[in-house]
């Protein structure tokens, strides 16, 4: 396949599915989980700020590691890349679904609105006991732990090592990239499942999925086609 009979096909699909990674974010400055992991955080293992076992053991130091990253992500800004996939998602209308494994919040803020956060969102906080989920206050009135309106200690609202990835986000993504025609799998390296293997649910069904990444993954053998570059200019490249 070239890249125009890529980007051809794209045009004609009535039905869409993405999946995104931490290279669509990389662009607006956000580095990934162990890239954050400098100064003072370098001497934890991930284990140590993002499991069910170490917020049990400290809450206090989980919440300042997230409260950290809160304020980053909330600086940070959508970039060209989340742009494209928000226009994508309005010419495709309701034949189109975004799943992401980011958890900034970008995809919403650059106007997605048929999206799947498939490992939560850094900009809420759960409630330990109903599980309702709140926003968090602005960076200046966040105190940590937050309390729900409920009056009960939050979490944050993210997936952690050893815990499931919500069954309404996952079950919406694998019906979304089982029906379509094509699927964008989009900065992404394809080895944390069960996202990387939203991409077979569409090749199963005879449907066409184009990778866009600066580099191979291991999903590359397996796909119709790969676009060589970083999110924004292959994205560009397939959709304008």
């Amino acid at each position: 396949m070239t890249l125009e009979g890529a980007r051809a096909a794209v045009k004609a699909a009535q039905r869409i599915a993405v999946l995104t990674g931490a290279g669509v974010s990389a662009e607006s400055g956000i580095p990934t989980f162990r890239d954050a992991q400098t100064g003072q955080w370098a001497r934890f293992r991930p284990e140590d700020l993002a499991s069910p076992e170490a917020y049990h053991r400290d809450p206090d130091t989980v919440w300042t590691w997230y409260a950290g990253r809160y304020r980053d992500v909330l600086r940070a800004e959508p970039n060209e890349a989340h742009q494209l996939l928000a226009r994508l998602e309005q010419e495709k209308g309701d034949g189109f679904l975004l799943a992401t494994q980011n958890v900034d919040g970008l995809h919403a803020r650059a106007g997605s609105r048929r999206l799947v956060e498939l490992h939560g969102n850094l900009l809420s906080g759960r409630d330990e006991v109903t599980a309702e989920v709140f926003a968090l206050p602005a960076p200046d009135k966040l105190t940590t732990p937050p309390v729900s309106p409920n009056g009960n200690r939050m979490r944050p609202n993210v997936v952690w090592f050893g815990e499931f990835l919500p069954p309404e986000a996952l079950e919406a993504a694998a019906e979304a990239f089982a029906a379509a025609d094509v699927a964008l799998v989009v900065g992404t390296s394809g080895v944390v499942y069960p996202a990387a293997g939203l991409a077979f649910e569409t090749l199963q069904r005879g449907g066409m999925v184009i990778e866009v990444n600066p580099e191979a993954t291991e999903l590359t053998p397996h796909l119709s086609f790969s676009v060589r570059d970083v999110a924004s200019r292959g994205l560009a490249a397939l959709l304008t």
